[in-house]
């Protein structure tokens, strides 16, 4: 019996949880596959002389116990070494993601290309490269990031953005085998996560299941590549949570794992996060709670059978999902030893969960929330006690807009809420330090605008028109910022924040050290080191490239090296290129000058490419959608600019025609001009006589943006 069965709201969301618990002590009775035996390497224990996986440890904890590095010391640092990774990755629709991970002297790091790199721990010589010679189209090809390899068996393992997964020699960066999790069964499958080896078992999961298809977690078998067992993160008849799906929208439920899972070999147990349900911003089709989306799951390693689950966001609407991976410490409450799992989500919130039954650690309430019947809204939402750690209502909101706290429900007008899509955190690594026993995230802090695709009322004219919303968007002058929260897990309290000049959750992950630090990248190129039980800054360096991928630590010959990919991210914009940096103490290299991109502290670009001002005839047609793809105008959308980013040389007459159905202006930001009202089946006409990029809206729907930028030559 699932819990939607069991009778009204009100009880539904109180058993929802204890359900789910008695289930999981059910399965529980079953003694523990690998209890207190583990089988291989020992990684529960905190990294220290290697980095052995890309979280460091089994707990993903993200921490190191080496010491020779400390708050006395580290204004000492400087660069070791700087290593170059042969171009791979420096074009601007990749971004370095990547944790290196260290076994035995040798660094072994990915690219957003796929390329995967053997280096020289000491001095960042390549060993060897192996190219993933991926097609620039096809399969998968929308996220071009990779954020880190396994090893095992004497191989070195990679997802890739194809939705493939491969083995190469650990020596030699020969492939060994390759295996097609993905199946090719539509254009969006791919891996982004680094997998996860134990126990002769390579687990990963499948990204862009956010685009209508239906995501996985796999276990294969380390020597062969060959399937062992499949959970489908959107239950199909006959399984567990398959009627919280509405008819058959769990065939494209969505359900993405973007991130490397954990393992606990004691309980027997692999945890991981699970993405948004699908489509992200339309429930209207698949009503109920859609499980097991924007969730953290628990499955037996061995097996993938269920265990326990805990839902973040019942029925998503706001692409809340869970992305972060989580990690596992423990920790003492109330005078008991108690197993922690922790995840930080972009609503702004840590769950802190029991890992052994999915059990709130600190408390979870089920509040009502505002509701959206269209939308099929859930009735509650599930509340974490504490603090959360990023602003849930919009801060300084753009005139215009309509606005919500975070679970606000949206139609037809676009609102403004927070965290919103990439608010909170996305998926950058948080951290734990057993020295400190506080939990360290990474958080950005944004307003997104939400629509549906749906007819609408103008709230000028009362006027029922068509619009066609962007789903989820930042609207240009958008402030992006972000910061660093300590947070005590007994009380889900902060125990400090510091404020960041950039937006952190979905770029820089965390590293803390036993010598009492916190390391941190930032987009501009800085990479900095606080003080992890107080939170002041202690030293900083410039990289010269976005430094926004997660440090590591390790020791080689006694000399311990704090490490970090400095490739840049999409996310930020910031400057890309192939470069590893390494630190020691006994470091030679000095400060690099500032890259020329230093990152967005505003949003100031359309997130389109400019269309010819010739293709369209100099013409932008208003309530009409531009579609890159095929090169017209293919959409009914009342409040757009088609196209909504035009360029043109200077000189050029630029024609605004309205093909709506309401008038509408085209109001430069600047004053530069304004064509009042143009009524439907209007137009008027602007010459813009000098080069630069004008930004421009309509006075009563001062969400419609679009822009021109006027060149000097054609």
């Amino acid at each position: 019996m699932s819990d939607r069965s069991r009778g009204g709201a009100a009880m539904r969301r109180l058993n929802r949880f204890l359900f789910v618990a008695g289930l999981a002590a059910t399965l529980l009775i079953v003694p523990a596959i690998g209890s207190a035996q583990v089988v291989g390497p020992d990684y529960r224990g905190p990294a220290s002389k290697e980095w052995p996986l890309v979280g460091g440890d089994f707990g993903n904890t993200h921490y190191s116990a080496l010491s020779q590095i400390d708050t006395s010391n580290v204004a000492q640092l400087k660069g070791a070494w700087m290593g170059r990774l042969n171009g791979s990755g420096m074009a601007d629709k990749f971004s370095q993601q990547a944790t290196p991970v260290v076994k035995d002297g040798v660094m072994y790091i990915t690219t957003g290309q796929n390329d995967i790199f053997a280096l020289d721990a000491k001095t960042g010589d390549t060993k060897w490269q192996y190219s993933a010679d991926l097609a620039p189209t096809g399969p998968g090809r929308l996220i071009w990031a990779n954020r880190g390899v396994a090893i095992g068996d004497g191989m070195v393992f990679s997802g890739q953005t194809d939705g493939n997964l491969v083995a190469v020699d650990q020596k030699t960066g020969k492939l060994v085998w390759s295996t097609d999790v993905g199946q090719a069964e539509v254009n969006h499958y791919g891996i982004t996560m680094a997998p996860l080896y134990y126990d002769g078992l390579l687990f990963t999961g499948l990204g862009g299941s956010d685009s209508g298809l239906r995501g996985r977690m796999v276990a294969l078998d380390g020597k062969t590549g060959k399937e062992v067992w499949r959970f489908y993160t959107v239950p199909g008849p006959g399984e567990y949570g398959n009627d919280t799906w509405a008819g058959d929208s769990w065939k494209t439920g969505g359900g993405a794992i973007w991130n490397v899972p954990t393992i606990d070999p004691d309980l027997g147990m692999i945890f991981f996060q699970v993405g948004n349900a699908w489509p992200d911003y339309d429930g209207s089709d698949r009503g109920g709670d859609n499980l097991f989306t924007a969730s953290i799951v628990g499955l037996d390693y061995k097996t993938g059978k269920y265990r326990w689950h805990f839902q973040e966001t019942h029925h998503d609407i706001w692409d809340y999902d869970a992305s972060n991976a989580p990690i596992l410490f423990n920790t003492t409450k109330d005078g008991q030893a108690r197993k922690v799992i922790a995840e930080a989500s972009k609503t702004g919130w840590v769950y802190l969960l029991d890992r052994t039954s999915g059990e709130p650690l600190v408390g979870v309430e089920e509040r009502p929330v505002p509701q959206e019947p269209r939308l099929k809204t859930a009735s509650t939402q599930p509340y974490p006690l504490g603090d959360s750690f990023v602003p849930q209502c919009p801060v300084d909101p753009l005139p215009g807009y309509l606005t919500g706290c975070v679970f606000a429900p949206f139609w037809d007008l676009p609102v403004l809420q927070a965290p919103g899509v990439l608010g909170g955190n996305d998926y950058a690594p948080i951290s734990y330090s057993p020295q400190t026993d506080l939990v360290y995230v990474p958080g950005s802090i944004q307003n997104y605008a939400y629509t549906t695709k749906k007819e609408t009322q103008d709230p000028v004219t009362g006027k029922r028109v068509n619009v066609s919303g962007a789903g989820a968007y930042l609207p240009l002058g958008t402030k992006l910022s972000g910061n660093i929260t300590a947070i005590r897990p007994q009380t889900n309290t902060i125990a400090w924040q510091d404020p960041m000049p950039y937006r952190m959750g979905a770029s820089t992950g965390l590293l803390t050290t036993g010598g009492g630090l916190l390391f941190v990248g930032q987009a501009d190129g800085n990479f900095i080191a606080f003080d992890s039980q107080t939170g002041a800054e202690l030293w900083r360096f410039q990289t010269g490239f976005g430094a926004e991928a997660t440090p590591m630590s390790y020791e080689v010959d006694g000399v311990q090296y704090v490490a970090i990919a400095t490739g840049g991210n999409r996310t930020n914009n910031s400057q890309r290129s192939d470069v590893v940096w390494s630190f020691a103490l006994n470091g030679k290299l000095g400060p690099l000058p500032a890259p020329a991109k230093t990152g967005l502290k505003e949003q100031q670009f359309l997130n389109v490419a400019a269309v010819k001002g010739q293709l369209t005839s100099n013409t932008v047609t208003i309530g009409r959608v531009w579609s890159s793809a095929d090169n017209k105008l293919d959409q009914e959308s009342e409040y757009s600019y088609g196209p909504d980013n035009m360029s043109v040389p200077v000189g050029t007459t630029v024609t605004f025609t309205n093909g709506g159905q309401v008038a509408h202006t085209v109001t430069d930001q600047k004053a530069n001009f304004d064509t009042d009202l143009i009524q439907p089946g209007d137009s008027a006409s602007v010459t813009f006589n000098t080069p630069g990029s004008y930004i421009y809206f309509c006075v009563p729907h001062p969400w419609m943006i679009a822009q021109v930028v006027v060149s000097e030559g054609p």
